[in-house]
């Protein structure tokens, strides 16, 4: 732990984590939805008709976390848990016309908070960052 604070890698991620929640708490507030909703509403706009398991999954997310998002965004009217017809026990999950209603929103939601961490930041800079990322990610999920 002798890493210079600057250099720590770590305490930029979280740096950058806690501030796109503050960002997007803020921004889906007027929808009754919070970051932690929003990834899982995200991905659904996506991919309509998913498991909660095949959700908690792709996100890397434990099925409590995922149910208690899913119950929220379900109260909220954002989607609606089926039983699935190969297995009654598991939920599929799709999204409703409210939640198709405010996805251009969420996508310029996204697309404001890409913008605000690249400003000043050239073409080439914003693709080798993404790249840069993705990498991390790959190597996390060893």
């Amino acid at each position: 732990m002798g890493e210079n604070k600057d250099r720590s890698l770590g305490r930029w991620l979280s740096i950058l984590y806690r501030y796109g929640h503050c960002y997007l708490d803020k921004e889906l507030n007027q929808y009754n939805l919070r970051s932690g909703q929003a990834i899982f509403l995200a991905i659904l706009l996506e991919k309509d008709g998913m498991s909660q398991e095949s959700l908690s999954s792709l996100l890397q997310i434990d099925k409590a976390t995922t149910a208690r998002a899913i119950k929220k965004l379900e109260q909220e009217g954002y989607v609606v848990r089926k039983p699935s017809p190969r297995d009654r026990r598991a939920k599929i999950i799709y999204v409703t016309e409210k939640a198709l209603a405010i996805k251009p929103a969420l996508i310029i939601v996204g697309e404001k908070w890409t913008d605000i961490l690249t400003n000043n930041f050239n073409p080439e800079e914003k693709e080798l960052i993404i790249e840069l990322l993705k990498k991390m990610a790959q190597n996390a999920a060893q």
